[in-house]
């Protein structure tokens, strides 16, 4: 099973908003109760075309229409770069955002704690993956 969590860097720290998250960390989920280990499979760049990600702003004011065909086409880059896992955890998700993972067959989990370690996050959303 592959999880999918939004990170800023390689250090992998959590981003809070995952359509505009610099980074996706792609884990293998393996064992099951309390054998269950997360192994981090790759790291890739989120697709998306259209963001500064030199200055990623997890709190984002929209200033364009959500409704724009090319909008939703740089959001469905995402879903497709996420194609092959299951889940995706995320804190904030835009309804393309969401769109775009749920149209490839991935699960949203959602993240309303405060950390930003994504181990922790992955350990305290574990009961939301099915074995």
């Amino acid at each position: 099973m592959k999880i999918a969590i939004p990170v800023k860097d390689d250090k992998l720290s959590f981003f809070s908003n995952a359509g505009h998250t610099p980074k996706f960390a792609i884990y293998d989920l393996s064992g099951t109760g309390m054998f269950r280990s997360f192994n981090l499979n790759s790291v890739i760049n989120n697709p998306r075309s259209d963001l500064d990600h030199e200055h990623p702003e997890e709190e984002h004011a929209c200033n364009h229409s959500h409704d724009d065909e090319e909008h939703i086409a740089q959001h469905n880059k995402m879903g497709a770069a996420l194609n092959g896992c299951d889940y995706i955890v995320v804190k904030k998700a835009c309804k393309n955002t969401a769109k775009s993972f749920t149209s490839q067959g991935i699960k949203i989990v959602k993240y309303n704690g405060e950390s930003v370690d994504v181990n922790d996050i992955l350990k305290e959303t574990s009961a939301h993956f099915a074995s």
